[in-house]
């Protein structure tokens, strides 16, 4: 069998909804890697947030912030900042609607406010603590993903506004922002680029909406069974949830194990 090299979303796909990995998983890992195919993940979370998991899955390359910050065995080869001009006027209209705006650069997150309810309620269902306080930190680092914490009735007012920049909901009171260009699929696409290898030999699996692209721009792409209606009709194929196995279910169905 040629190397292929398989994509892993995080929440609902490596993690299930206890932020574990279950055994299957990390067994069905361990094969793909002693089988000498490439694993890696593509996030929307930076890489200071799943450090942890990296460690315990042996895995050094990864598509994280949705395609901005690609490392490839365990060397940066692609960063893709949002523009600083931008970030501030974007906090701006945040700001002038009581939204709250978080940055994110490979190493911390920070807030531009100090407490709010949506920032606690979104940041809990990631078992991850409320971001610190630094309004001015964008001005100092380079910012590869936003997000706003707003109801999806805003969404369209902050579309109108920025049509450089990328709006995607992963909560009902938060939304990541990216650069125009910013997806899991063009973060792949650098990798890819530089490792030389065939889309065709290429898997992803994803639950979430910032999966579409990347399951429809790989060779196979998989949804789980937990996965968003609009995510399971962008994919070659949907497997169990993710606490039934259905990592491993998938990558057999692939004939990958």
């Amino acid at each position: 069998m040629r190397t292929k090299t398989i994509f892993f979303d995080i929440d609902g796909t490596l993690y299930d909804h206890e932020k574990q990995v279950p055994a299957s998983t990390k067994e069905a890992i361990r094969k793909l890697q002693e089988l000498g195919h490439q694993v890696a993940i593509a996030t929307g979370r930076a890489p200071f947030m799943f450090e942890d998991l990296r460690r315990e899955l042996g895995i050094d390359s990864y598509v994280s912030l949705n395609g901005q910050y690609v490392v490839y065995e365990g060397n940066v080869i692609y960063q893709n900042p949002i523009d600083r001009s931008t970030l501030k006027n974007l906090t701006l209209f945040a700001e002038s609607k009581d939204h709250p705006v978080a940055y994110m650069d490979d190493k911390a997150m920070k807030l531009n406010i100090e407490h709010h309810v949506d920032v606690e309620t979104s940041m809990g269902t990631l078992k991850f603590d409320v971001p610190e306080h630094d309004p001015e930190y964008y001005l100092g680092h380079d910012i590869y993903q936003a997000m706003v914490f707003c109801a999806e009735e805003y969404e369209e007012a902050y579309r109108k506004e920025y049509p450089a920049l990328r709006f995607v909901r992963w909560h009902v009171v938060c939304m990541d922002v990216m650069p125009g260009i910013g997806s899991k699929a063009h973060g792949i696409a650098q990798m890819l680029n530089l490792v030389g290898v065939d889309k065709a030999d290429t898997y992803a699996f994803g639950d979430g909406l910032n999966d579409i692209e990347m399951l429809q721009y790989v060779g196979h792409g998989i949804a789980m069974g937990n996965a968003h209606e609009e995510v399971k009709r962008s994919a070659s194929f949907v497997t169990k949830n993710v606490d039934d196995n259905g990592i491993q279910f998938g990558l057999q169905h692939m004939g990958l194990l």
